[in-house]
């Protein structure tokens, strides 16, 4: 019916992909803290391998810090504090001529 005027083209019952279950973890119980949540479902042995990989990546930045993880200022600061121990400016003189007290 290539050329019937408004009977060409569109969609199709049954046609394309069909329909997936959707995944039902078995992780029941609720968490309101998403690494709970994510840590629960790296550790369940009855979930997909995939998801639980998922899980732990997803899980791994709020667990360990990346080594670099900071930036130019931070390093610097770091530098500058360590460095301070020797060029640390000297305390000020204490007022010995007026017996301690405040002039």
């Amino acid at each position: 019916m290539a050329g019937v005027k408004g009977r060409s083209g569109g969609a199709r019952p049954g046609a394309g992909r069909p329909k997936k279950e959707p995944d039902i973890l078995a992780v029941a119980s609720t968490f309101d803290d998403p690494a709970k949540f994510l840590r629960a479902v790296m550790n369940d042995i009855a979930s997909d391998a995939k998801l639980r990989v998922d899980a732990a990546k997803a899980l791994l930045p709020y667990v360990h810090a990346r080594k670099g993880e900071g930036g130019k200022k931070e390093e610097a600061a770091d530098r500058a504090k360590a460095a301070a121990g020797r060029f640390a400016t000297a305390a000020p003189p204490k007022l010995v001529a007026a017996g301690g007290k405040k002039v």
